[in-house]
């Protein structure tokens, strides 16, 4: 940082701290298309010099580094950025704040553990019944009523393949 004529320092980073969108893509793993996405959704921000490049502060790789994690267990960019924007930007946010974040966490990791649960679960009582088709299985898909709901894997997207969905439900759709 540079410093004012008392010798303390001047207020906000100085160029030295500063790191291009190249630097910052080497450092956080990420390609530099992934960090301009991330900035138009908010979840990072960068200042521009006088020729309009980029330039991100160093606190800026935790905020890429906190996105990473939110996606590693299930949330969604959405879900990383409304977090983001309860802890300080251009600080390093105390163990309190990364507390609070966590927490705020914590039911969310629950739902996704329990819906993976759910897939391994329907998952294993497929292969269990030893056919490995779901257009003939009898046990889970029986006449391939799950063919008229639509495309994609349907029981493995919605609720337990015993009870649904039928051809023609809301759920179908």
């Amino acid at each position: 940082m540079t410093a004012l004529p008392d010798h303390r320092p001047a207020p906000g980073p100085s160029r030295h701290d500063l790191l291009t969108i190249g630097q910052l893509a080497e450092r956080s793993g990420l390609a530099a298309s992934a960090l301009r996405y991330y900035e138009s959704l908010g979840l990072i921000h960068a200042t521009r010099t006088t020729g309009g490049q980029r330039r991100y502060t160093r606190t800026t790789l935790r905020r890429v580094a906190f996105v990473r994690a939110a996606q590693r267990v299930g949330l969604s960019l959405d879900e990383a950025r409304v977090a983001l924007d309860r802890l300080p930007e251009h600080r390093v946010p105390t163990g309190a704040e990364w507390d609070s974040v966590a927490t705020s966490w914590q039911s969310r990791i629950d739902e996704q553990i329990a819906e993976l649960e759910r897939l391994k679960a329907k998952l294993t009582g497929c292969i269990g019944c030893g056919c490995l088709s779901l257009s003939r299985c009898a046990l889970y898909n029986a006449a391939d009523r799950a063919g008229a709901t639509g495309p994609g894997a349907r029981y493995l997207l919605t609720r337990d393949p015993a009870s649904g969905p039928e051809p023609g439900s809301p759920e179908a759709h």
